[in-house]
């Protein structure tokens, strides 16, 4: 892609030399900033193509920050917190997170975790949108529509469905999906998983055409009804 900057967000300056030092050696143009309460409008004004985001930051915290770029924008972000517990990686990946690092963090690790989101956001786009019986996700704008009908969904609910249904029939383990939604830099929770399955199953109500099936001891699959 052509658009080659990275914004970081964090109060700590010595975090935001290190990064800013591995990543302009790699040919990125970087911005920073130090406030939650700023983040914003210097997000507006450096367009990123992907954020490093703090979650403890004066201001505003990390997860308001978020929740306000997703209102207007997909642009890939990554977390830093000093918090590793599941629920707190739930949270932001709910919030539309694509990936999620606890400091102590090594600057390496960081870019190598970058350019895979990278990679996995910016894929070829005419592979971006699916239509199953009255059920559309597009990834070209991530929106989801049930007969004609939007259906409100995060990214990641929304690349987690869209996963399943381009793989009609195939059955995934927790941890394949973690790898191929989350990316296999994702350090997650098999829960994640199933978190995400039950809301989007939530959203979208039952279906005999189609449904997200748990197959038990292994994972989920998409199942149409020609297929049962």
């Amino acid at each position: 892609m052509d658009n080659q900057t990275i914004l970081v967000i964090d109060d700590d300056k010595n975090i935001l030399e290190i990064v800013k030092l591995y990543l302009n050696k790699e040919g990125y143009t970087v911005k920073v900033g130090e406030r939650g309460d700023t983040a914003l409008d210097i997000f507006h004004e450096a367009k990123p193509a992907l954020v490093v985001l703090d979650v403890m930051l004066p201001g505003l915290d990390g997860w308001t920050v978020l929740h306000a770029i997703r209102e207007e924008s997909d642009v890939p972000v990554i977390m830093l917190t000093a918090k590793g517990d599941t629920l707190d990686r739930v949270q932001g990946l709910d919030l539309g997170a694509d990936d999620y690092m606890v400091k102590p963090f090594d600057a390496k690790e960081l870019l190598a975790r970058i350019k895979a989101v990278m990679r996995r956001s910016f894929v070829n786009e005419t592979e971006r949108r699916i239509a199953v019986l009255g059920l559309t996700v597009s990834l070209e704008n991530y929106a989801v529509t049930l007969d004609d009908k939007v259906v409100e969904m995060p990214p990641k609910e929304i690349e987690l469905l869209y996963f399943l249904a381009s793989h009609e029939g195939k059955v995934f383990t927790r941890e394949q999906l973690l790898e191929q939604v989350w990316g296999f830099d994702f350090f997650g929770d098999s829960r994640t998983v199933d978190v995400h399955v039950k809301r989007i199953r939530e959203k979208l109500g039952e279906r005999d055409a189609w449904q997200i099936k748990t197959v038990w001891g292994v994972g989920y699959k998409f199942e149409t009804a020609r297929e049962s």
